[in-house]
């Protein structure tokens, strides 16, 4: 009989170096707030944005804070329970991330290890709350299509959650199904389509068929399913939590086309839709400022009307970029934000 010894292993023992800018030394120092925690621990439900915001004016430069450890495999893996401690790194404020060290012995047992999961870039189930219920159509792309709803059970024209429809068209029998209904097009200030939104109102499973009629059971209705509401193949879109808040390497400039969902005014944490995608340059994790276009007034001396200088009122993140548009969340409001404001390449 072999006997099992003791096994010494460190978890996560390893100082993560997060340096406020190496590149960039004025920028470190006048970026660090002055209330920067000299002690932080994480803790569920933080993300990269929240911490670095505690320590930086500017949250989006989290890159230039960052400098990666070669013993570590993914060096923006925080974990809650990680203490931040800030300190000094040849002369310049930085960043460590302590790590517990323990010993583990193994006893001829079963033993489950609870899984460690790491912090996110941003409120993560808000984004894929908000891709469930939308997509959108490209210019020129099919939505592929597989039938519509020509009517449904006793001549309504409204049906829900256990309702039996028909539909027209071709039904794959085990294709899980979206029912979908058309959006508004998002249209540019010089009128050029960017692209259709679909949204999803609900799913449906395959029943049987004559011909092109196909009997569709309604499973689950966010909305109520209308005459010519189309069925598309459910997505399953994976959305990677390994992206960093950052600024785009390339000059954009353009604005806020539509906030999906008709809201007027828009605020922290919704979401607002581009006229930039990524024949722009943006991918996720890209940072724009928001700017509010200056007030008009007319000179008390002149009687000339003049435009006053724009004004910052926020910071979006793009997390679904498409070819001609792209969808962000709103990550700071300093004023209520609106469909016009313009949006850019914040300046360091």
């Amino acid at each position: 009989m072999v006997a099992l010894k003791p096994l010494y292993y460190s978890v996560f023992g390893v100082l993560l170096m997060w340096v406020l800018s190496v590149s960039q030394p004025a920028l470190a120092v006048e970026g660090l707030r002055n209330d920067a925690p000299q002690r932080y621990e994480v803790v569920p439900g933080d993300t990269l944005w929240d911490i670095s915001a505690r320590y930086l004016r500017s949250p989006w430069q989290w890159p230039s804070l960052w400098q990666a450890n070669p013993q570590v495999r993914n060096p923006h893996l925080i974990y809650p329970g990680d203490v931040l401690v800030l300190g000094t790194c040849q002369g310049q404020p930085c960043l460590s991330v302590e790590r517990g060290q323990g010993v583990v012995k193994l006893s001829p047992q079963m033993r489950t290890v609870p899984k460690r999961e790491a912090i996110t870039p941003i409120p993560m189930e808000v984004v894929r709350a908000f891709l469930r219920e939308h997509r959108v159509v490209e210019p020129g792309e099919s939505p592929q299509e597989l039938a519509y709803v020509v009517g449904g059970d006793n001549q309504r024209l409204i049906s829900g959650a256990g309702d039996t429809l028909y539909v027209r068209g071709s039904v794959p029998a085990r294709t899980r199904l979206g029912i979908y209904h058309p959006g508004e097009p998002y249209v540019s200030a010089n009128g050029a389509l960017l692209g259709d939104e679909l949204i999803n109102i609900g799913e449906a499973r395959y029943l049987g068929s004559e011909g092109d009629i196909a009997r569709i059971e309604v499973l689950s209705a966010y909305q109520e399913v209308r005459n010519n509401d189309i069925l598309l193949p459910l997505e399953d879109r994976e959305l990677s939590d390994a992206f960093v808040p950052r600024a785009p390497l390339n000059n954009v400039s353009g604005q806020i086309v539509a906030v999906p969902g008709g809201v007027r005014f828009i605020g922290r944490l919704q979401v607002v839709a581009l006229d930039l995608g990524t024949q722009d340059g943006l991918q996720p994790g890209h940072v724009l400022r928001v700017d509010q276009q200056g007030e008009l007034v007319i000179d008390p001396r002149t009687q000339e009307l003049l435009r006053l200088p724009n004004t910052e009122a926020g910071l979006v993140m793009v997390f679904r970029p498409y070819n001609h548009m792209s969808y962000a969340l709103v990550m700071q409001a300093s004023r209520v934000l609106a469909v016009g404001d313009s949006v850019h390449t914040p300046t360091r």
